[in-house]
């Protein structure tokens, strides 16, 4: 059984670390009175937004006494089970007469936390969470939680977010100036390589990608999941990034991997997809039109990350485009994104902002021009349309045509408009 001395020395040194620990303060609303659960991909800066709070707190007058903050991966604390929930809060209670507010990271590493997380919201705890596993939100965990706690999910960097950390000050002219080029210049590097905020601080970064894929491969799905067959998951989530801008069934990903020779069934490869999307790997966008089977069984399927996807595609801008503007959307519009499907295809549908979006590496190329405008007027016809958008790697323009106007925008400056 771990030590109350041992639980008192983490309680006492993470108020003093998470109090002066240097931020980069991230633009996220939260309720004055809610009770939060943070949830992302690793590394995605969950721990630095439960810091960001805790600093936010301690400058409208909370003492840092208050805060009581536990890192459920802490070397110092791994012998922790369930059991010792309660021990927590008894520690505490003979340290400081203060109610805590909690920050608990990373908790799902500890068994029916779910349980503990109930009884403190019951108990009129302020309590913060964080987790990579999204099975913290499956429907069993959201019976428990009871509408107690609000979710709220992290995403990598955004441009805006990006350039900020490099150093780039943006003026209202900014687009007719120097910083232009600067601009321009730093999304090759978000393009390729993502906007997972510690990337910034490493030059060889595909390494460090590659060792955080890694880490969420074997930790997060081989070992969490009790995977046997490692190369078959291996090759699954490699087809997965090479099919990004392509609807896939489950059918097809199970005779994808097979025809390699590792064969395996319809039922394991939909039990495996589950696990990579519970990991934050990866995110699935519907046919808006598909009936229930469809929209469940032939789904889109993107990376959380530019830079994790990057790690596994040769020839890769095609596809690391539309998966920049699907983080993007989903980040803004979370599950009322679609895809629109109808024997021609429109990218992205956001069936409330009455938005239709293609995305095109250019359109300098008359056939593609014409088919992704076609598509456009096509849905026109099926859909009140408000806004149509043509997403491009660098190109600009306005087309007229049949009564509609479709704006064509560069990746880098429609990031920047929102």
């Amino acid at each position: 059984m771990i030590s109350k001395d041992k639980i008192k020395e983490v309680i006492r040194y993470f108020q003093d670390y998470a109090s002066k620990v240097e931020l980069s303060p991230r633009p996220v609303f939260i309720e004055k009175n809610g009770n939060y659960v943070f949830v992302g991909l690793r590394r995605v800066g969950k721990t630095f937004m439960l810091f960001q709070q805790i600093q936010h707190l301690i400058s409208t007058g909370v003492p840092k006494e208050q805060i009581l903050y536990i890192n459920f991966e802490e070397e110092r604390l791994s012998e922790l089970t369930t059991a010792d929930f309660q021990l927590i809060l008894d520690c505490y209670g003979e340290m400081y007469e203060h109610k805590p507010i909690l920050f608990l990271d990373e908790i799902q590493l500890i068994d029916k936390w779910e349980k503990f997380a109930r009884r403190l919201a019951d108990t009129q705890y302020r309590v913060y969470i964080s987790g990579s596993n999204a099975k913290m939100l499956s429907s069993e965990i959201a019976t428990t939680l009871g509408g107690r706690y609000l979710i709220k999910e992290i995403y990598p960097l955004s441009f805006a977010e990006f350039i900020e950390r490099k150093g780039i000050v943006l003026d209202k002219n900014w687009l007719y100036g120097s910083e232009r080029l600067s601009v321009i210049k730093a999304f090759e590097e978000y393009f390729y390589d993502g906007g997972l905020p510690e990337l910034l601080f490493f030059k060889e970064k595909r390494l460090w990608l590659n060792s955080l894929y890694q880490k969420i491969f074997f930790g997060d799905i081989i070992t969490r999941y009790e995977i046997r067959n490692t190369f078959a998951m291996k090759l699954l989530i490699k087809k997965l990034a090479e099919s990004v801008k392509q609807p896939i069934s489950y059918t097809r990903m199970a005779n994808l991997v097979s025809s390699v020779g590792v064969k395996i069934g319809k039922s394991t490869i939909i039990e495996y997809v589950e696990h990579i999307t519970d990991t934050w790997l990866v995110f699935p966008v519907s046919n808006y039109l598909g009936k229930l089977l469809d929209k469940e069984s032939n789904k889109k399927y993107y990376f959380a990350d530019n830079g994790i996807l990057n790690l596994f595609l040769f020839d890769s801008q095609t596809s690391l485009l539309e998966n920049l503007v699907a983080i993007e959307l989903k980040k803004l519009y979370g599950d009322e994104v679609y895809f629109f499907n109808d024997n021609y295809e429109v990218d992205f549908f956001l069936p409330e902002q009455q938005t239709a979006i293609q995305v095109s590496y250019s359109l300098n190329d008359i056939e593609t021009r014409k088919r992704e405008i076609n598509a456009l007027l096509q849905m026109s016809k099926r859909q009140e349309i408000k806004k149509h958008l043509i997403i491009t790697k660098d190109e600009e323009d306005t087309i007229c045509t049949e009564n509609i106007e479709i704006e064509v925008i560069p990746v880098w400056k429609w990031l920047l408009n929102h």
